[in-house]
């Protein structure tokens, strides 16, 4: 569309991952206690291409990875006019006091963070849990939650939406900052 603005293109979008994995490295070291969880479906995708990136770094490939899929414990499922259809998870080890590295795509309102969090508890308590994004919205938040990891902060309003596009899903890799049309 005419006034759709790439935040990030293909080249920008591998530096981001690139330099969030160095923070990483930088403060959980060896990885040892720590686990990555993408939440479905687009997190999922970043957690991989983070898991990916991080294994070419440091040469670890035992770094835990999983899917979470939150889509029973949002506030909103029972209020949608079609049902929604649940993605899978895929959580092969326990996160009883491990450090999580929680993955998302995009953080707005906060309340997919939040079922998220709740979903996540099902496996363990974890020791400590860390909030991965690409993408942050600042304004509009509905929940006091806050990344600890950003590739990028943004400022839009609310008639505006932030598109996530994953050459695994969509053909091309681009973060899109799109005016909503009616």
């Amino acid at each position: 569309m005419k006034n759709d603005r790439i935040i990030l293109d293909q080249t920008q979008l591998e530096l981001t991952i690139q330099r969030i994995c160095y923070q990483l490295i930088e403060n959980h070291n060896d990885f040892l206690g720590s686990v990555i969880i993408g939440l479905q479906p687009r997190g999922v995708i970043l957690a991989n291409r983070i898991h990916t990136e991080l294994t070419k770094i440091t040469g670890n490939s035992t770094i835990p990875l999983g899917k979470l899929d939150a889509t029973f414990f949002r506030d909103d499922f029972r209020r949608r006019d079609s049902p929604l259809i649940a993605n899978k998870t895929e959580i092969d080890f326990i996160i009883e006091n491990k450090k999580v590295i929680l993955i998302d795509d995009v953080l707005y309102t906060g309340r997919t963070i939040r079922a998220g969090l709740d979903a996540m508890l099902a496996y363990g308590r974890p020791d400590l849990v860390e909030l991965l994004v690409l993408v942050d919205r600042r304004y509009g938040r509905h929940l006091p939650i806050e990344p600890n990891y950003v590739g990028t902060t943004i400022d839009s309003v609310a008639s505006e939406r932030v598109e996530a596009k994953w050459q695994e899903t969509d053909g091309i890799d681009e973060i899109v900052l799109k005016e909503n049309r009616k």
